[in-house]
């Protein structure tokens, strides 16, 4: 649905090559020759695809595509040409017109089958696809282990200030975590106290995203933790498992000095809700 033009044409002649192997052959266009309306064809089958992903889809237009092309490949691959399918991304099918139109060619040529594919179609050849073409195709899926090891470049700077700046001593002592909000998200004692080593700074944290750092960087940073949380989530991890991977991605390592900075960025994160699931109104009004 995203892919259109040329990019949609080369995007399921790579697929249906990755599915179907040797048997699938993918037809380039040539100097002025073209690809003698041909995006693709099945061997086994005699089958001829063509591609169509326009940006803006008319009935009109589609039926012209259709006879144009359809004609140009029974010109070209007559001794060849057994099927002909029509591969089109527009979501929800084709309108009636469009379709009709596929009966009148099916009548006027009972020797050629006809079809047109869209998505149900293109994710069956997704599913014939081996694992290693897949991660040609896509990059690798980011597995737990490397969830957990990522490091927010964006963090450093942060981090790097939080290091460095030391308290002031007239400060008041910072509250402890939420106790509903560790009771909802079932974290430990030992969760509860590392977020607790980080809360002197929380202030420092906030300051420097007002007024220290770009004005966008403290939303950017929020939602990379709300989007890695989520994926943490996903995959069913315990709680305080999860807790232990946000402590990596927010850099949590090295000397006690950075753990405790990076921690209290984490935990401005816990505070700010951007993390963890908050208690009900209720609950809290209780």
């Amino acid at each position: 649905m995203e892919k259109k033009g040329t990019e949609f044409q080369d995007w399921f002649a790579k697929l249906a090559s990755d599915a179907h192997g040797a048997d699938f052959e993918i037809v380039r266009p040539y100097g002025n020759q073209g690809d003698w309306k041909c995006d693709g064809r099945m061997v086994s089958t005699g089958t001829v695809f063509q591609c169509y992903g326009p940006e803006t889809p008319t009935d009109a237009k589609t039926i012209e595509k259709m006879d144009k092309d359809f004609t140009g490949a029974l010109v070209k691959w007559p001794e060849f040409l057994k099927a002909w399918v029509f591969v089109h991304n527009h979501t929800g099918g084709q309108p009636p017109a469009v379709i009709n139109h596929l009966d009148e060619m099916r009548a006027a040529h009972p020797d050629i089958h006809f079809e047109i594919w869209a998505e149900s179609e293109l994710r069956a050849l997704h599913g014939m696809m081996s694992d290693d073409a897949k991660l040609a195709m896509y990059g690798a899926v980011p597995t737990a282990a490397i969830v957990s090891g990522l490091i927010l470049q964006d963090l450093q700077p942060v981090i790097d200030v939080l290091e460095k700046r030391e308290l002031d001593p007239n400060d008041p002592l910072s509250p402890p975590p939420s106790v509903l909000k560790l009771e909802k998200n079932e974290l430990s004692v030992e969760a509860a106290g590392l977020l607790q080593l980080g809360r002197p700074k929380t202030r420092l944290v906030e300051l420097y995203f007002r007024k220290t750092g770009p004005v966008e960087l403290g939303e950017k940073i929020a939602e990379a933790f709300r989007e890695k949380y989520c994926q943490l989530k996903a995959i069913g991890l315990q709680p305080d498992q999860i807790f232990s991977y946000l402590q990596e991605f927010a850099g949590v390592k090295g000397e006690p000095k950075r753990q405790a900075a990076a921690m209290a960025v984490m935990t401005y994160f816990f505070d700010r809700c951007d993390i963890f699931e908050d208690p009900e109104p209720e609950a809290l009004s209780g």
